[in-house]
């Protein structure tokens, strides 16, 4: 066994720790967050011969440029590293050096429990950033369409309920055009049908009842400066919303064409009934990649998709508790999976029902659910083959039964 390596990273700068395989200290250095640094530091872990590299996440920058040197990662999740410190310590301090020096031994004592990190192909890579990048522009336009809501709810309701959505696009067209209440002053049920018609409203609501969803609103009393203001400020928030939303929109098409083009793509697509779900079947590619090391069993993606339960057991007493510490994206795609599933599949729906006659409330038979999918979803991956509901042993066993 060779040397080993521990980074504390940070955004200016990284503190480094190699030790060899007795733990003498080889190395310990702080390099900055710059491209001078970073091949300083990684120079340095090839003069050392360093195996393997120790640091506190899976992604960034340093990560991939770790990897592209060849140099294995070992991603260490915080609450280890944390857990760690009192083996190395009598007091609570701690600092960056420290915490180097605790990921550098955890790499070389331990290192056979954590694996490295699996690398995925480009084009796994670039759905997973479309997909992030999606989610970053729907937080903000959440925080955007608050903002606005909170503004008309105190001068002008009804423009606030007059649609579902008020960030859908006919939801910041009509607040574009009537901006205020004195703007629909003369708005009556001509008039908005033709702008119904003119922006293509798919709703399911008639103009009248789209008027009397504004007129029964609650009247405010506002100042006629502050109606102004108001007014400028919805104005404002709409002109922001609206290239957010347009973008959303530009995503959801490009991610569309990507898990499509995958050569994984049809495996995960396979799962759903609707295609309007093809973020989600996006979402579960993009987390767990197309690296069939990465998880070897089934049980280590129900469990990095916090799907199994943890186990709490001391003496005749035994506990199973939900499982905080997992990929919070990965886990949210197989709830959807799972939920969306139990409405048309007759499998999925007999395992929920079942869950739920045993006592087990809704998000607990979701994930039981979702455990028994990751099954069936890690085989086909690791098959290279589409779910085929022809091959689903229990679900055929089932509608025979019926």
């Amino acid at each position: 066994m060779g040397a080993s390596c521990g980074i504390d990273w940070a955004s200016e700068w990284h503190d480094v720790h190699i030790t060899d395989e007795h733990g003498s200290v080889l190395a310990a250095e702080q390099f900055a967050h710059d491209e001078a640094g970073i091949s300083a530091l990684i120079e340095l872990l090839h003069s050392h011969q360093v195996e393997c590299a120790a640091i506190e996440r899976p992604d960034g920058l340093l990560v991939g440029r770790l990897r592209a040197s060849a140099i294995p990662v070992l991603a260490i999740h915080p609450n280890q590293v944390k857990a760690a410190r009192d083996r190395f310590r009598a007091a609570a301090g701690k600092n960056d050096r420290f915490d180097a020096f605790v990921l550098c031994e955890l790499a070389r004592t331990d290192r056979h429990r954590f694996p490295p990190l699996a690398s995925s192909s480009d084009e796994t890579l670039a759905l997973r950033t479309l997909l992030r990048t999606r989610e970053e522009l729907i937080d903000a336009r959440g925080a955007l369409a608050n903002q606005l809501r909170n503004h008309l709810q105190a001068f002008w309701p009804g423009a606030e309920r007059i649609f579902a959505e008020i960030d859908s696009p006919i939801g910041l067209a009509f607040l574009e055009r009537y901006p205020s209440p004195g703007d629909a002053r003369g708005l009556g049920e001509k008039r908005l049908a033709s702008f119904l018609a003119r922006h293509k409203y798919s709703g399911r609501r008639t103009p009248t009842q789209l008027l009397t969803r504004l007129r029964n609103a609650p009247q405010a009393v506002v100042g006629e400066l502050e109606t102004e203001a108001r007014r400028a400020s919805a104005l404002s928030l709409v002109s922001a919303l609206r290239p957010i939303v347009e973008q959303i929109g530009q995503l959801t098409s490009q991610i569309a064409g990507a898990v499509r083009a995958h050569p994984d793509g049809e495996i995960f697509l396979s799962l759903f009934k609707d295609p309007k779900t093809i973020i989600t079947a996006a979402g579960l590619l993009a987390e767990i990649g197309d690296n069939r090391n990465r998880y070897p069993t089934n049980d280590t993606l129900a469990a990095d998709a916090g799907q199994s339960p943890v186990t709490i057991q001391s003496g005749k007493r035994t506990n199973a508790t939900f499982r905080w510490a997992c990929d919070k994206r990965l886990r949210n795609h197989i709830h959807v999976l799972a939920d969306s599933t139990r409405h048309w599949h007759p499998w999925a729906h007999d395992i929920y029902q079942r869950a739920r006659a045993r006592g087990a409330n809704h998000p607990h038979a979701i994930r039981i659910l979702g455990r028994a999918w990751t099954r069936i979803l890690w085989r086909c991956w690791q098959n290279h083959t589409p779910y085929d509901p022809a091959r689903h042993n229990a679900l055929n066993k089932l509608l025979t039964q019926q």
